[in-house]
This record gives structure tokens, C-alpha cells and sequence, in this order.
């Protein structure tokens, strides 16, 4: 699912560069890492020039390799995706989900570029991006990433909205390996985009994703949940994940509190309200949905801790007295 296009011929996919950005791009990083070979080539002769010449020559291939291969791997490990001339374009490396790229990604793309772009002096990266529907060289099809543009509009529907605080952290046990990273992609471009799409369109489509979300992890979408709260709650799960695996404990706490998740670069925060009023607008069902009355969901089962440690005791809460959330059960 690398792609999904909603009713209103709205479709959920990120941006990909053009070609000719991505030409500048390269050419401003080549200009870059040339500029520093030159001058480490002439520092390294400088220095070693009492050696025979086997040295100088493994000197000199290694000089080749770090510079003109680790340079860029590295620079894009660590700015997550942005070298020198993708910041000056306005273009970024992200994974095919939309998320920042790792060493991985970047060794991948760095390692096939020494073919397709120095070796061969770019023509076969500009024949792969000619062919590709998304723009993507070799090195972007193995990597599994794809070139963006960063700069986007300003607009009020570029970030995730939260979930509601009592679905926070109650999908910690799902298992996740299984989604593809296409699914991802539809599920936060969804999210993202939710109330752009007319009611019955959203309703649908946000079925459809959480039904796939659902046979991908192996469990059922809870009852009583609408399915932009699943959606939104399973995404911040793998947010928090994300951020343990890279950050820590710390950083995780602070991706499932977080109110907001940015998806691209230029856009402004909305507040909370705003959030809250999208996902209800897109949990709501249109009228023709549902047959159940909202008497079949009027109650739930809360756990509170009690003595040591902590222990679950079930307790009827009726409807009127339960938090407020911003979503609306289904009629």
C-alpha cells in the first residue's frame, strides 16, 4: 500500500522530489566532499611524504573512501536525512513510512551511490529516478527510503492529532513487526489530512485502515473504540517505541505525552483543541452508520491501584461521569 486515494481522489502520499532538485542537491554535496577530499588528499601527501609509495597509495584509497563514502553516510545519519545540499533545496531522506532514516538507510544509499553516481557519474541514478514512479535511484529502492521535499506549506492538518488520554499506553502489548511500512504511511497521512475528507469518506477509510492495522498486529480493534482513536493511539505507540529504541526511557514518556507530532518541516503547531475537534470530526460516524445506540456503550471498566504495588479492581463508571475526551462513540 504505497498509496491510497481516498473518494474525493485525495491521495495519502508524501511529497518525492523532482529530479532537478535532487541533481542540485547532489551536485552542492559532491562540490562539498570534493572541496574537503582536496584538502585531506593535500594534507595526507604533505604529511607522508618520507613513505614509500605503497603507503601513499593505501593512504590515498583510504582518504577516497572515507571522505568521499563515510562523509556522506555519515552526515545523513547524524541530520537524519538532510545533507548540506538537501538543506539548501529544501529536501530530506525519509524511510518509506515517512519516518527519519538510520545508519542503515544511509549506508545502503551511500554504498550504492559510489556506483550510480560517482562511478558512472550520475547517468544511472537519473535513468533509475526517470523510471521510478516516485523518483527513487537505486539507492532508495534497496534502502527502502525516499527524497521529500521538506518545505511544504503552512498548514493546520500537517501534524498526528493525539489520541484520547484513556487510550494512552493501552496498546503496549501489540505486536508491530508485522505492519508494512506503506500502511504506516496511509495510517499517519490519514490522520494527517482527516479533515479535509468529507464524513462518510473518512468514516470508510479510517475502517478500512484499522481493519488492516488489526489483521497485521493479530488482535481485534477494541469495541466502543472509533477507529480514528485506534489509528491515532497505535501510532503514538509506535512513536513511543521509536524513541525508547533510539532515546531512551526519558524520550519515550515524552513521545506518549507529547500533544502533537510533526510530520514535515514549515508547518504551525495546532493547539490541542483543534486536534481533539479533528479526531472527533473523523470518529463521529455519518448517519447512515451504526444501528447500536450509545446506551450499548454507556459503561466501562476502569482499573485504579490499590494497596502495594499495583492491582486492578474493576468498577462501573457511568457515562456522564467519564473524562472527556473529544471523541464520540458511534450511534
Amino acid at each position: 500500500m504505497s498509496e491510497l486515494v481516498t473518494g474525493e481522489a485525495v491521495a495519502l502520499e508524501l511529497r518525492p522530489a523532482r529530479l532537478p532538485s535532487r541533481a542540485l542537491a547532489v551536485l552542492l554535496d559532491l562540490v562539498a566532499a570534493l572541496a574537503v577530499y582536496v584538502a585531506v588528499t593535500i594534507a595526507v601527501v604533505v604529511s607522508t611524504a618520507s613513505l614509500d609509495e605503497a603507503a601513499q597509495a593505501a593512504l590515498s584509497i583510504a582518504t577516497f573512501v572515507l571522505v568521499l563514502v563515510g562523509g556522506p553516510i555519515a552526515v545523513e545519519t547524524l541530520s537524519h536525512g538532510r545533507s548540506l545540499g538537501k538543506m539548501a533545496c529544501g529536501l530530506r531522506v525519509v524511510r518509506d513510512d515517512g519516518g527519519p532514516i538510520r545508519f542503515r538507510h544511509a549506508l545502503v544509499r551511500g554504498l550504492i551511490g559510489v556506483i550510480e553516481i560517482l562511478m558512472t557519474l550520475g547517468v544511472v541514478a537519473c535513468i533509475a529516478s526517470f523510471v521510478s514512479a516516485r523518483g527513487r535511484r537505486l539507492g532508495d529502492v534497496f534502502a527502502g527510503t525516499l527524497v521529500v521535499r521538506e518545505r511544504l506549506p503552512v498548514t493546520r492538518t500537517g501534524f498526528v492529532p493525539p489520541p484520547p488520554p484513556w487510550l494512552s499506553g493501552r496498546f503496549s502489548g501489540l505486536d508491530l513487526s508485522a505492519v508494512p511500512d506503506g500502511l504506516w504511511l496511509a495510517v499517519r497521512q490519514y490522520l494527517t489530512r482527516m479533515q479535509q475528507l468529507d464524513p462518510q469518506v473518512g468514516w470508510s477509510m479510517a475502517e478500512r485502515l484499522a481493519s488492516d492495522l488489526a489483521a497485521r498486529t493479530g488482535t481485534p480493534v477494541p469495541q466502543g473504540v472509533p477507529p480514528a482513536a485506534y489509528l491515532a493511539a497505535v501510532v503514538q505507540e509506535r512513536q513511543a517505541r521509536e524513541a525508547r529504541r533510539a532515546f531512551g526511557s526519558d524520550a519515550a514518556r515524552s513521545a506518549t505525552s507529547a500533544t502533537v507530532a510533526p510530520v514535515t518541516s514549515g508547518t504551525t503547531a495546532p493547539t490541542v483543541a483543534q486536534a481533539e475537534g479533528g479526531l472527533q470530526a473523523a470518529a463521529a460516524p455519518p448517519a447512515s452508520h451504526g444501528s447500536a445506540g450509545p446506551s450499548a456503550r454507556a459503561r466501562e471498566v476502569v482499573s485504579e491501584p490499590s494497596g502495594e504495588g499495583r492491582s486492578e479492581e474493576s468498577a462501573e463508571v457511568p457515562a456522564s461521569e467519564r473524562p472527556r475526551t473529544g471523541f464520540v462513540p458511534p450511534a
